[in-house]
């Protein structure tokens, strides 16, 4: 693709810049041709190497600040394959397309339709795209061009920093440089000499210079006298295109202001000021400022300012401002407008860097005197003392009792009476009361210490007729001082525990006591035996003398099966006033105890000290007694009818004896088993005395007298002899044998006598001696069956005897 020009004034084509050329349907980079400004296009050089390429473009540039009434022509774009028949269609996209920058489809002309300004936008990127025109199919890749906007001189330099102001010591010596001006332009410094800027100095160039190139200020003379003018006025001028003729040109003032050394005092304009103030400014307001002038400049002219008078460093406060290096004064403690209405500061201002070559002159130093007026303003009223009040009162006070008075008063002139209340927030339940002109408080409720010891209200002041929200309030704390009106008590119900062998003066308890009252002098207590039982002759009470008490065996050999329980009334006396008591009980127990003093097992049977105990210790006692009464009655009840019955049971039997033993079938656990069954049952069925028997044999009971009275039949004395020497010899036997039940099992042996009217109906009596069957080897069996074989076997003579 070739560039194209169009002739004339106003349009300037450039072509500076690589080309890049993209084949169709292909990413291989070839060479582009590079356009030089002021040929024509036929006299563009080519690469050497040229490979077909699709199309090109130059880069573009338009003039800034076009004028003119057309579209402002930019350049051309064209491709290798366009054959001018119009079958290409040209467009363009990016920063302005469309709106900015227009471009012909047919030809690819790219003209600016708006007034472009460099200063605002450089450059634009756009991307060119070739397209068919019946498909639209893209006949190119899209590419980027810049169009740049070329510069003219249509700003002028600027000093963006100006006015200035500068200093410059006096008696300077010629050169001395004083400060440096800097102007800019917005025009392209890199094209041209729009943006190239000198200096020259307009107004007041005598006693100043300025450097053309570089905006330097410098002294023109030596003689420059602060005194005499301690400030000059330039004008300095900076112009573009090198000052040449046409250039544009900004002007800029410079105020040069002549330093001094210290050779003056400070002076303040006035030797008196007038400021007004309310009395109800805050503290740290400020009221005024001053300024006291120096004649000197730069540092010579800091300085310091202080109160002179004592009155006024009270009420008052003064500091530098560091910036303007005036007084600046605000208030340092409220000011009163009925108290004083006019207050007359002296400041005074210091230098802080005093020229020691110039103090023969004089003080550096001056003064000045600030009238301060108060004016008055209405204020809330002012409670004496300000910071709040307590009071105390004792917790025995009747209803309506004085408790205190508040104070407050009106600062201002009229001297407004006050009216006050109690901020029911503060106090709810309305134990306090208020006076609303007198201030006093008094009480509304039954006060006690116990409950709170201290109320804190807040009471409200405001002037009567005024204002409600002129108001003040004030905190008052009201101690409840404390009225001994609580008798001391035993701390805990306190139970202790003794050994029956405890030796006499053992110490058995330690009893502490409490009291809800807090006396200022501290508590002291009392302990002593109620009257009651003063006199026993079990223990004794020692007072610790640490209000604390102990409690002693007073004799040895205590036995829990006369008395367990031993009901210890204590009486406990507080220092008063007025001296209340109580008395309290100490439960002892009396237990039984191993070797070692460990406690084994107590019972629980109440004993009374005395016969006059007190009610709530004898309710105690009788509720104990009947918790033990009730329960043994009650078995007591059910056994008797329980042997009722059965006594009424085995006089109606008329069976013999065996039908009457009861039969467990249930193995017994040896001679530890003592729950396995009821020895009871079997037991109530005879009423045994124990007798001893004559002989060595072991312990027998006689037969009971209903067994008796069926045996005698005539009434007559019965012989027992049979029976007992057949039990004997029973016992014996099951002594001997190591296999039988143990000894307290119950056995039972079929055996009615020899004198039985009803015969034996046993198959032990059937056994003849002319029995063909032989029963000797039942003797081979074992121990068992040895009872059975001797009745089997032939008898043995000492058995026939018996």
């Amino acid at each position: 693709m070739a560039p194209h020009w169009r002739g004339g004034a106003q349009v300037l084509a450039v072509t500076l810049g690589i080309l890049q050329c993209c084949g169709w349907l292909s990413a291989q980079t070839v060479r582009t041709s590079v356009g030089m400004m002021g040929r024509r296009p036929a006299q563009w050089p080519m690469s050497h190497e040229r490979v077909k390429r699709g199309w090109v473009w130059n880069q573009f540039f338009v003039v800034e600040e076009y004028t003119g009434t057309e579209p402002l022509y930019v350049g051309k774009i064209h491709s290798d394959s366009d054959e001018g028949d119009g079958s290409i269609k040209y467009t363009i996209s990016g920063e302005g397309a469309g709106t900015v920058f227009i471009i012909d489809e047919v030809t690819g002309d790219i003209h600016a339709t708006e007034r472009l300004d460099r200063e605002e936008k450089t450059f634009y990127t756009l991307r060119a795209q070739a397209r068919d025109r019946q498909t639209d199919a893209p006949l190119e890749p899209e590419s980027e061009f810049v169009i740049k906007v070329q510069d003219i001189n249509d700003s002028e330099p600027k000093f963006l920093e100006g006015p200035y102001i500068g200093s410059v010591a006096e008696l300077s010596p010629i050169g001395t440089s004083v400060m440096k001006v800097m102007a800019s332009d917005a025009d392209d410094p890199n094209y041209g000499s729009s943006a190239r800027i000198v200096y020259s100095v307009l107004e007041g160039e005598r006693f100043f210079t300025v450097d053309r190139q570089a905006g330097v200020i410098r002294t023109a003379v030596a003689d420059l006298d602060r005194e005499t003018q301690d400030r000059y006025e330039l004008v300095v001028k900076a112009t573009d295109m090198a000052g040449q003729m046409g250039g544009l040109s900004g002007s800029t003032t410079v105020t040069i202001v002549i330093t001094d050394v210290n050779d003056n005092p400070p002076r303040f304009p006035q030797k008196m000021y007038q400021f007004s103030v309310s009395e109800g400014a805050a503290v740290g307001t400020s009221i005024g400022r001053v300024i006291a002038t120096d004649a000197d400049m730069g540092e010579n002219t800091d300085m310091s300012y202080l109160i002179k008078d004592e009155e006024g460093g009270e009420l008052f406060r003064v500091s530098t401002d560091g910036d303007t290096q005036e007084a600046v004064i605000t208030i340092k403690k409220s000011l009163d407008f009925e108290n004083k209405r006019t207050h007359n500061v002296v400041v005074e201002a210091v230098n802080k860097h005093v020229d020691p070559r110039f103090v023969d002159l004089g003080s550096f130093r001056d003064q000045t005197i600030m009238r301060v007026s108060v004016s008055d303003v209405d204020e809330p009223p002012i409670f004496i003392p300000p910071t709040g009040t307590i009071m105390e009162v004792q917790e025995d006070v009747h209803l309506g009792a004085l408790v205190g008075i508040v104070t407050a008063k009106d600062p201002d002139m009229d001297n407004v009476p006050i009216r006050f209340s109690i901020d029911r927030n503060t106090d709810q339940e309305q134990i306090f009361n208020i006076d609303p002109v007198t201030g006093a408080i008094t009480l509304g409720k039954i006060l006690d210490r116990e409950t709170a010891g201290w109320h804190n209200i807040t009471v409200t002041a405001v002037e009567a007729g005024k204002n409600p929200s002129m108001a003040s309030q004030t905190a008052v704390s009201i101690r409840i001082l404390d009225v001994n009106d609580n008798p001391p008590e035993l701390a805990t119900p306190y139970e202790a525990s003794i050994c029956e062998d405890a030796k006499p003066g053992q110490l058995i308890h330690t009893i502490s006591v409490v009291d809800r009252d807090e006396p200022q002098s501290g508590h002291r207590f009392y302990f002593t035996l109620a009257p009651e039982a003063s006199n026993n002759r079990h223990f004794t009470l020692w007072d610790i003398k640490d209000n604390t008490a102990g409690i002693r065996t007073q004799r040895s050999g205590f036995n829990r099966r006369e008395q367990n329980v031993y009901l210890l009334p204590i009486l406990v006396v507080d220092s008063g006033p007025p001296a209340l008591s109580s008395t309290g009980t100490l439960t002892i127990h009396v237990c039984g105890c191993d070797t070692d003093g460990a406690i084994q097992s107590c019972n629980a049977t109440a004993y009374v000290m005395s016969a006059a105990l007190s009610p709530g210790a004898l309710i105690a006692l009788l509720l104990s007694c009947l918790s033990l009464i009730v329960p043994l009655v009650l078995v007591l009840l059910i056994l008797t009818l329980k042997r009722h019955r059965k006594g009424q049971r085995m006089s109606e039997d008329e069976e013999d004896m065996r039908d009457n033993v009861i039969k467990y079938n249930d193995e017994g656990g040896g001679e530890q088993d003592t729950q396995a069954y009821d020895m009871s049952a079997l037991r109530s069925l005879y009423d045994f005395p124990e007798v001893k028997n004559s002989d060595s044999g072991p312990d027998l009971h006689p037969v009971p007298q209903w067994i008796q009275n069926r045996v005698v039949g005539d009434g007559g004395p019965a012989d027992f002899t049979v029976f007992k020497g057949y039990i004997r010899k029973k016992v014996e036997q099951a002594d001997a044998d190591l296999s039988v039940p143990p000894y307290d099992s119950f056995q039972t042996y079929a055996f009615e006598g020899s004198s039985s009217p009803a015969l034996s109906l046993s198959s032990i009596r059937t056994l003849s001696t002319t029995s063909e069957q032989d029963f000797s080897y039942l003797s081979d069996w074992g121990p068992r069956f040895r009872q059975l074989a001797g009745y089997y076997a032939p008898a043995q003579p000492e058995e026939e005897g018996s």
